[in-house]
């Protein structure tokens, strides 16, 4: 058998509702040789079950995006990584779109746009992008792939329990400027709509600058997600 020219990790916990509908999202990608990897953090609500029953291959990671992502990438055949949140589809011709950018770049990003009805999302989905175009990093939702030797260089994803894409997106900048694609992945808007969307925006930014200011990332993951359960 062939090695696959990209792989397709995904980490999920608790996406049982929407499990089957990202992996079939997917399935051109794997038709044309992708593959594809879930990694399940500890789900209670049958998601690994379903994402079996969807024909993906399922690993299981202690719970974090972080962990399990890399637990996916040591899985992962493919020369490219694609780090794929489970509430986020890509454009049509991903695969292509990647192949072309890792032509020229060791890593990159999609713009993004955000799925939702609050009228502030189309503003924030823009802000992401030209932030990101303008410092060079990316985060999870903007689909972010690299090159496994690049990967490899910046020391995967690093063990932390928040900011892992950010702190990712510096290393790999060391190697070299993403690839900024401007066709775009959609990605779900339900925490803007739940929390609000200024009040989200606002905790954003005041994490993101704690962050820069040197704050643990377990404390920023607490005032994130709030208190364990």
């Amino acid at each position: 058998m062939s090695s696959p020219v990209l792989s397709i990790v995904m980490p999920v916990l608790d996406e049982g509702e929407r499990i089957g509908a990202a992996i079939d999202a997917l399935a051109p990608l794997v038709a044309r040789g992708a593959e594809l990897i879930v990694v399940d953090g500890g789900s209670r609500d049958g998601t690994a079950d379903r994402a079996r029953a969807s024909g993906a291959v399922v690993l299981e990671a202690p719970r974090s995006r972080a962990a399990q992502m890399n637990a996916g990438a040591a899985t992962a055949r493919g020369g490219s990584l694609l780090f794929l949140h489970a509430d986020t589809r890509l454009p049509n011709g991903a695969d292509g779109l990647i192949a072309q950018a890792l032509r020229t770049h060791a890593w990159g990003r999609f713009d993004v746009r955000i799925d939702g009805r609050h009228p502030m999302l189309h503003m924030v989905a823009a802000m992401m992008n030209l932030r990101s175009r303008l410092t060079g990093i990316a985060t999870g939702d903007q689909a972010m792939f690299v090159t496994r030797a690049a990967f490899e260089q910046a020391g995967r994803f690093p063990q932390q329990p928040l900011m892992e894409d950010i702190e990712l997106s510096a290393r790999l900048r060391r190697v070299g400027r993403p690839a900024c694609v401007a066709a775009r992945a959609t990605t779900s808007g339900r925490r803007w709509e739940r929390d609000g969307a200024w009040r989200t925006i606002l905790l954003m930014w005041r994490l993101r600058f704690a962050y820069w200011r040197g704050a643990p990332p377990a404390e920023l993951h607490r005032r994130y997600y709030g208190p364990p359960r």
